[in-house]
């Protein structure tokens, strides 16, 4: 399998990239962003690209490929619904396009979060945000597309949020993943169960198109 990965610097898209890159049955792994990886592997290749709503400048080097794990992603935190929409729905959508029409057997796995609103009704912005964005994306000519909804995320293996507090509170509430993992799985995953979960996902299928932590976990 043949991979595309969007968000390798991110927290989950580092777990995932490792996941990628430890899995013998993934042969490479591309990862596309604005900035390096820092690491070097023999299934990886980096390609550095600045416009995420253009993509016709690198189309011929985004064909051929059997998965998308797109883990790109921001807080809604301070930031207005024109600016999230624009971070949000805009840029998914314009790689998701791009790559429906390079390669219309693959399988795009987007990562979204636990309480999208699916209706885009509802009165919290990001969630009619993310769920407008996981309604287009399963309108796309993909063999399938699959949303991952995850709750809490513990990052584990080197992992590490890039924003100072959001790495900070991770350290702090160590000692109490493991048994939130245990004894809540609808709320608490892991990176590593992410990124084997998506890889599981692009190779096998799933019986719905829409994965909360619970089934994350289980798959």
């Amino acid at each position: 399998m043949k991979v595309i990965l969007f968000g390798a610097t991110g927290m989950v898209g580092q777990g995932v990239l490792r996941e990628c890159l430890l899995d013998a049955g993934v042969e490479s792994v591309l990862a596309v962003g604005r900035s390096p990886t820092g690491q070097t592997h023999a299934k990886l290749r980096e390609l550095r690209h600045d416009n995420f709503l253009d993509f016709s400048a690198i189309e011929s080097q985004l064909a051929g490929y059997d998965a998308c794990f797109f883990c790109l992603g921001v807080s809604s935190i301070g930031m207005d619904e024109e600016r999230y929409r624009h971070l949000t729905y805009d840029i998914t959508l314009a790689a998701a396009t791009t790559l429906a029409k390079l390669n219309p057997g693959m399988t795009f796995i987007y990562v979204t979060g636990r309480g999208t609103d699916s209706t885009e009704q509802g009165s919290r912005m990001w969630a009619r945000v993310k769920g407008k964005t996981e309604n287009d994306l399963l309108k796309l000519p993909f063999k399938a597309a699959y949303m991952f909804r995850p709750a809490a995320i513990q990052p584990l293996h080197g992992v590490r949020s890039k924003t100072a507090w959001v790495h900070a509170t991770y350290v702090a509430t160590a000692p109490l993943w493991a048994l939130l993992n245990r004894i809540a799985p609808a709320y608490a995953t892991t990176t590593e169960k992410v990124g084997r979960a998506m890889i599981k996902v692009a190779r096998e299928g799933y019986r719905k198109p829409v994965l909360e932590s619970e089934d994350i976990n289980a798959v």
